[in-house]
C-alpha cells in the first residue's frame, strides 16, 4: 500500500491496523543527540487515547509507547526510531453486522473500490487509530522544534454552533476541561450540545486552531513546497478533515488588498515585523517571522447509532444501525493530531531549509 509515509529529509511512516496486534511509526532523519525518552512521546500519546471522557469511544487502551530503536542512554543516535503501540481492547465482534455493508461517511466502498477488499473492523488502515502513529512521530518533532525554540500548540475553536471567545481565551483553561477548549464558558455550552445530540444518537463536527510561534522567515519554499500547501496536506490527510485555511483563509476572499496587506515595520530590535497579521505567519509559502495560525474543520463522527439508508457488496439497498463504541465527536482527540502533524511539517522543513545557502 503506498501513502504510508510522510515528509523528505525528516520522515515517518505509519504502519498496522485498528483492530491488528498493534500500530507504529518509524521516523527517520532525526538528527544524532537529541534528549529524547518514552515519557516524552506518551504525554501526546495521552492527549488523544480513547476513554477520557463520556465524549470519546469507550475503548479502554493504555496507548502505552515502546521505543524500539533509535535511542540510547536517553538520546536520538541518528538512526531510524521505531516506534510501537500494542493494541488491547479489541471488539471486532462489533463490526459483525457491517461486515458486507458500506457504512455511509466512511471509507468502506473506496477501499473496497481499490483494493477489492476491505478490514470491517473499525476500518483498518482507514481507521482513526492510524493517527497513534503519527503522533508519536510528532512528538520526536516537537522536541526537536524545542531545541530551536518553536512551540506548536493546537485548541478546540469550535464545536458545532459553539465557538470560543477570543476575551476569554486561557491556553491553560484548554488542559482543564474534556474539550481541549481554552474558553470555559464555550466548552460547558459545547458539552450540553453535545450531551443533546448523544440523546438523539446523532454528532458532531468542529474546528480545531493551531498556532506556531518561534518559526524564524524563511522556512518553506517559493513553488510546490510552500509551507502553507505542506501544512494543508498534512493536515488534510488526518481522516475528517473537510476544510484548511490559514490566517484570514476564506474570509480573505471578501476583504481588500488595503486590508488584508500586512503592514511592515522596524521593530525595537532591529527585526522586521508586521503590524497585522492577516497572512497567518504565511507569505509566498514561506513563514514570515510572525505566528503562524491555520484551521482545520472535522465533520461530524460517521460512525452513528441512527438507522442510515446504505448499499452492500451485493447491491442491494439495505438500512444499517452501527454498533460498538464510537466517539460524538472526534474533535477533542484530535487536537493532539493536529499539533503534532503540524510540528512534523515544519520541523522536515526546517531542516530542509538549512542547505538553502552558504
Amino acid at each position: 500500500m503506498a501513502g504510508s509515509t510522510f515528509g523528505k529529509l525528516l520522515t515517518m511512516t505509519t504502519w498496522g491496523e485498528s483492530h491488528g496486534k498493534g500500530v507504529g511509526v518509524v521516523v527517520d532523519g532525526c538528527p544524532a543527540g537529541l534528549s529524547l525518552s518514552e515519557e516524552d512521546i506518551q504525554r501526546y500519546l495521552d492527549r488523544r487515547k480513547p476513554g477520557q471522557s463520556k465524549f470519546t469511544t469507550m475503548r479502554q487502551e493504555g496507548d502505552r509507547v515502546e521505543i524500539l530503536s533509535g535511542i540510547f542512554e536517553g538520546k536520538t543516535t541518528g538512526t531510524p526510531i521505531s516506534m510501537m503501540i500494542r493494541n488491547q481492547d479489541q471488539r471486532s465482534h462489533d463490526y459483525g453486522n457491517i461486515m458486507n455493508v458500506y457504512r455511509p461517511g466512511h471509507a468502506d466502498y473506496g477501499f473496497d473500490a481499490k483494493y477489492g477488499f476491505r478490514d470491517y473492523r473499525g476500518g483498518g488502515r482507514s481507521s482513526g487509530r492510524e493517527t497513534i502513529g503519527r503522533v508519536a512521530a510528532g512528538a520526536v518533532a516537537c522536541r526537536l522544534l524545542g531545541h530551536y525554540g518553536i512551540e506548536v500548540n493546537a485548541y478546540t475553536k469550535s464545536i458545532g454552533p459553539v465557538e470560543i471567545q477570543m476575551e476569554r481565551f486561557s491556553m491553560e483553561e484548554a488542559g482543564n476541561n474534556r474539550l481541549y477548549m481554552p474558553d470555559a464558558q464555550a466548552a460547558r455550552e459545547a458539552e450540553a450540545y453535545l450531551e443533546e445530540l448523544m440523546a438523539k444518537k446523532d454528532s458532531a463536527g468542529g474546528i480545531v486552531e493551531c498556532c506556531i510561534t518561534g518559526v524564524p522567515a524563511g522556512i518553506g519554499e517559493p513553488v510546490f513546497d510552500k509551507l502553507d500547501a505542506s501544512l494543508a496536506g498534512a493536515i488534510m490527510s488526518i481522516g475528517a478533515v473537510k476544510g484548511f485555511e490559514v490566517g484570514d483563509g476564506f474570509a480573505a476572499a471578501r476583504s481588500t488588498g488595503s486590508v488584508n496587506n500586512d503592514a511592515f515595520y522596524m521593530g525595537p530590535d532591529g527585526k522586521v515585523c508586521k503590524k497585522t497579521n492577516h497572512s497567518g505567519g504565511i507569505l509566498g509559502g514561506m513563514s514570515d517571522g510572525s505566528e503562524i495560525v491555520f484551521r482545520a474543520a472535522f465533520k461530524p463522527t460517521p460512525s452513528i447509532a441512527s438507522e442510515q439508508e446504505t448499499v452492500n457488496r451485493d447491491g442491494e439497498d439495505v438500512k444499517i444501525e452501527i454498533k460498538g463504541r464510537h466517539d460524538p465527536i472526534v474533535v477533542p482527540r484530535a487536537v493532539a493530531v493536529v499539533e503534532t502533524m503540524a510540528a512534523f511539517t515544519v520541523a522536515d522543513l526546517l531542516l530542509q531549509g538549512r542547505g538553502a545557502r552558504i
